[in-house]
């Protein structure tokens, strides 16, 4: 049995692939583009096919844009019953960067839980950037994960991914949490580049220190 299908082939997608094989995590990647799958899918010991095949894995990550998680769960439909899945977009203006497109009062996934209400929707690696993941620290502080949930056990399943890929998972509360979560990505990604902060390369990250 798979533990972890993987929607995506972008950044994020080989990044969470090589965190999950990393932890010894059997996956399998799904894309609109099998060429690109099984590319990546060779790196990671992974079996690769199509979105619109079976989703193997207990836990689904959809490493795309929001607007492309929200087909793929509205094609898969009620074959989503009984999975985790995690969501890692940040809804964020693609021309402006400066605004969210879910309305007030809700997140991408809080709207992606509405679709599949025989899933569950955790809310995780939104507040990590690709290239920081890949290299699990930043500055020598190992990466943190924040995951938002309704349901205990599925964020157990997967913090442990987490946990064992050498990240540390922080459980921040239920999945109306999101919100925070996706506003809060929204600041940190303008603070990305720029004169004002050029140090920030896409390489900054998130860090709760005791």
């Amino acid at each position: 049995m798979t533990d972890i299908t993987i929607i995506g082939t972008g950044n994020m997608a080989a990044a969470i692939a090589a965190r999950a094989a990393s932890a010894g995590r059997s996956i399998q990647i799904l894309s609109r583009d099998a060429v690109a799958a099984s590319a990546l899918a060779s790196g990671t010991n992974a079996s690769a096919g199509t979105t619109g095949q079976e989703i193997e894995g207990s836990i689904v990550v959809l490493a795309t844009h929001f607007e492309v998680s929200r087909d793929i769960v509205g094609h898969y439909g009620e074959a989503l019953n009984g999975k985790t899945i995690v969501d890692v977009c940040n809804p964020v203006d693609a021309e402006t960067l400066d605004s969210l497109t879910v309305p007030a009062g809700s997140s991408a996934a809080e709207e992606l839980q509405a679709l599949v209400p025989g899933a569950t929707v955790v809310k995780g690696f939104n507040t990590v950037f690709a290239s920081t993941l890949a290299a699990g620290e930043v500055a020598g502080q190992t990466l943190d994960v924040l995951l938002a949930g309704d349901s205990a056990e599925a964020k157990a399943a997967v913090a442990s991914f987490i946990n064992d890929s050498g990240l540390r998972a922080v459980d921040v509360g239920p999945l109306r949490r999101a919100r925070e979560l996706e506003a809060f990505q929204l600041l940190i990604i303008g603070l990305q580049g720029g004169n004002a902060h050029p140090g920030y390369n896409w390489n900054s990250a998130l860090k709760l220190l005791p």
